[in-house]
């Protein structure tokens, strides 16, 4: 729930200094900006979906919101998992290429085309894999490239990106450690221990972390690359805030987590482009940075830049991921990469507030 109090520090992207005036966000100065163009999901289809994942196994082959209807669609390879989806309530569709015959081909592009500045990741609601290669790659990558998808037919389709793939980290101001500023994600607590959670390519560069100048707390875990998680423990006596901060004057309370699903509306806040809204497109996946790759990971259509690192992605009151990186962002188009925050909370055994 959301908390207040004297000496107050907002978390959930830009820390502010300790303040005098507890709050909880007055009212809007600025209009909120749009999540994005997906729909909205709620508690009972976050349940449903996870559950479905669960009992389907090896029949299903991924799910996504309809943008027209709302409706859960869950993809299956047979008519008995498609009863069993309608029986459930959700929408089932048949298709040709189960889950694991997509992990299959992205077991392929792993072993190789594991190039730096390529991206892939499952999009349910076309049954492919969906490559993209940002403007890093010379021709001869990308020949490479695209040798290797063409030998995967139409499970796999290969798309240029603008920019370069980048976890945004900076040097700064907001949260900072090492000289790198970052963003903080959600708020967390475990056996009445106090953290905030952040990407895991932040909390490796520094074991200390401030706001404003004043130390807030120290590094307690770290993962990256492979994942893109680390956590914080405060060293103050204040209970932060379960918020996230929309940038407008007002605060989002933060009461629960979730994976997201392909199709759905969320925002992003970081503390270099404050606000931002866009669509999940592709989940289960991997980007090669530079400095190694990550999986198992998110992709959305929200802007994001550098600074906007550990920032938290999130639909209503329901926490989804933290930022991790994008290839940048064209108009109000972006590319922003976030590590489900569902995994992070089991691994620290931490929950939102």
């Amino acid at each position: 729930m959301r908390r207040t109090f004297g000496a107050r520090i907002v978390l959930s992207l830009l820390l502010a200094l300790p303040a005098v005036g507890a709050g909880t966000g007055s009212a809007a100065a600025e209009p909120v900006p749009s999540p994005g163009p997906g729909v909205a999901a709620g508690a009972a289809v976050y349940a449903l979906d996870a559950r479905l994942e669960g009992s389907l196994g090896d029949r299903g082959a991924g799910s996504y919101l309809d943008r027209r209807t709302g409706e859960l669609v869950v993809a299956v390879t047979d008519a008995s998992a498609a009863s069993e989806v309608r029986a459930a309530g959700a929408r089932a569709r048949i298709v040709a290429r189960s889950t694991a015959d997509l992990e299959d081909a992205m077991g392929v592009l792993e072993t190789r085309a594991k190039i730096p500045g390529t991206s892939w990741g499952i999009d349910p609601s076309a049954n492919r894999v969906v490559v993209e290669a940002d403007q890093s790659l010379d021709a001869a990558e990308l020949r490479r490239l695209r040798t290797v998808t063409a030998g995967l037919g139409d499970a796999v389709r290969v798309e240029r990106v603008p920019g370069v793939f980048t976890q945004e980290v900076t040097g700064g101001d907001a949260i900072h450690g090492g000289g790198y500023r970052c963003s903080a994600a959600f708020n967390v607590v475990g056996n009445n221990t106090r953290y905030l959670l952040t990407a895991g390519h932040c909390t490796n560069a520094a074991a200390t972390w401030s706001a404003g100048g004043v130390q807030i707390g120290v590094r307690e875990g770290t993962s990256f690359p492979t994942n893109d998680y680390g956590i914080v423990r405060y060293t103050g006596s204040e209970v932060p805030p379960g918020t996230v901060n929309l940038y407008n004057g007002g605060y989002q309370d933060i009461t629960s987590a979730a994976d997201a699903i392909v199709g759905q509306s969320l925002q992003k806040s970081g503390s270099t482009t404050k606000l931002t809204g866009g669509t999940v497109t592709a989940v289960n996946v991997t980007v090669n940075y530079s400095d190694g790759p990550v999986y198992n990971m998110v992709r959305t259509t929200a802007c994001s830049a550098g600074g906007d690192s550990g920032g938290a992605h999130f639909s209503g009151s329901t926490a989804l991921g933290i930022h991790s990186g994008s290839s940048g962002c064209s108009g109000t188009n972006g590319s922003a990469i976030h590590q489900p925050v569902k995994e992070a909370l089991s691994v620290y055994g931490v929950q939102v507030y």
